[in-house]
């Protein structure tokens, strides 16, 4: 059996990687060779952007979480400038960081991501579109891909519009509503959510920003980050990777993994493992400027990432 969650773009977790993303996006428009690593805290009235931020652009803080969240919320900042050791190495071209980048691709679906993870998503947005609250999807599969259990929890929705949400939803994908066990609102209808319900930190959806609990994770967060920061191109590129490799050999699934040394622009490992055959990665430049230029990771574009997960979507990194 396989389970993956999807949150809503309103989730509080969500609501700061959007946040973050935003600011990167603002640098970016006006510098792109802006230096990011923005971090956001969100809860009970209160919003505080914390980090680093190396550029020439200008821009304001407080209007962008409020244009996200609205003007009820305070908005406090503390924000440097990016560390000079730090900044020497990426200055000669190195990795913005150390760590392991994981990138994956399989057949399941038209996205390329697990199934269980796709199908959460999926029954997330559905929801979502009628209803554009705080709420969480959940599903878990039989080992045939069938189905088992769904969850579906969201703010201002009635138990019995949830069921309805769901029913609709799995007749419109030719799914049989018997057999599964549903938990709609299962503790209970509820109306207070977002900041109002909960804490809410860039860079806790992790399983959800990447391709669910069934696959690893490296690096770390990407919201909040440019590019120099490998955390997240190469989690990018290994991803292009990945669906590269799987259309090459019309595989089931392809798992890619790239490691970096901080400062250091060529990777300590990059491999791929098709069907289960592990193989050297060639063929691409993995070094930062090039991951960058190639997947054209200076454009203003992370706040969309921010939204539903950073795969499955049709980004360049994944053409």
């Amino acid at each position: 059996m396989k389970t993956a969650e999807s949150v809503t773009p309103m989730h509080p977790d969500k609501l700061c990687d959007r946040i973050s993303d935003a600011i990167l996006d603002a640098c970016l428009r006006q510098d792109p060779t802006s230096r990011v690593a923005v971090e956001t805290m969100g809860g009970h009235g209160i919003i505080t952007i914390t980090g680093e931020l190396t550029t020439s652009a200008y821009i304001n803080a407080r209007d962008i979480v409020h244009k996200i969240v609205g003007t009820q919320y305070g908005v406090q900042t503390n924000i440097v400038s990016q560390s000079p050791e730090i900044a020497g190495g990426v200055d000669m071209g190195g990795a913005g960081d150390q760590g392991i980048m994981v990138g994956y691709a399989c057949n399941d679906n038209e996205a390329m991501i697990p199934q269980e993870l796709f199908l959460a998503r999926s029954l997330c947005k559905a929801i979502y579109d009628k209803y554009p609250f705080d709420g969480k999807t959940q599903t878990t599969l039989n080992h045939d891909g069938s189905i088992n259990t769904i969850i579906a929890s969201f703010q201002n929705v009635s138990r019995a519009d949830v069921v309805k949400e769901i029913e609709d939803w799995l007749k419109k994908s030719n799914r049989d509503v018997s057999g599964i066990t549903m938990h709609a609102n299962p503790a209970g209808d509820w109306s207070q959510g977002g900041f109002e319900a909960d804490t809410g930190v860039t860079g806790r959806k992790l399983a959800v920003d990447n391709y669910g609990p069934q696959i690893p994770i490296g690096g770390g967060a990407f919201s909040g980050k440019d590019a120099t920061k490998v955390d997240r191109s190469g989690a990018y590129m290994a991803r292009k990777i990945a669906v590269d490799c799987l259309k090459k050999n019309n595989a089931k699934a392809v798992i890619v993994k790239l490691a970096y040394a901080i400062g250091v622009a060529e990777p300590v490992q990059a491999i791929a493992v098709v069907d289960g055959v592990s193989e050297v990665v060639e063929g691409y430049d993995l070094t930062p400027k090039g991951i960058i230029d190639f997947l054209e990771l200076r454009k203003p574009q992370f706040e969309q990432t921010a939204m539903w997960g950073h795969f499955g979507h049709g980004f360049l990194w994944e053409r």
